[in-house]
């Protein structure tokens, strides 16, 4: 159902975090994956919850975003009460609709994102989306 990424491209942040990132496309979609191990991880969520805001603020940036609707918080990946995630809808220089949601539990964060020129297929990109698992879920 989904395209397969190829690989995922392993590198370290500013702060020596470990990066993971692919994509891929499939039926005119791009569905991407960044995940960060944090070299300093917290137990504080709400800290943590900051800490995906302000990179996804660092992406918008990256990926030329113009239109934000706003980010959703206070979300819980599988109904677990040890995670946060964020949620907002994006527009690009390129007039690209992005659906992106940010999970953490404050060791990890793994952004998951889906764009198109067309317009996303909301209930096949949520699959996607919340299908993020963190260890030990």
């Amino acid at each position: 159902m989904y395209c397969v990424p190829p690989r995922f491209d392993v590198d370290k942040s500013e702060d020596s975090s470990l990066v993971y990132t692919s994509e891929c496309d499939k039926d005119r979609i791009t569905y991407g994956v960044i995940c960060v191990k944090l070299i300093d991880p917290t137990d504080d969520l709400s800290q943590a919850e900051e800490l995906v805001i302000a990179y996804l603020n660092y992406l918008k940036l990256n990926f030329e975003i113009k239109k934000a609707v706003g980010y959703g918080k206070g979300h819980r990946l599988n109904n677990n009460e040890n995670t946060r995630g964020v949620i907002d809808y994006w527009e690009d220089k390129e007039k690209n609709n992005w659906k992106v949601k940010a999970w953490t539990d404050g060791k990890i964060i793994g952004v998951l994102y889906a764009h198109s020129l067309q317009e996303l297929p909301e209930i096949k990109v949520d699959v996607f989306l919340n299908g993020f698992r963190l260890p030990g879920m």
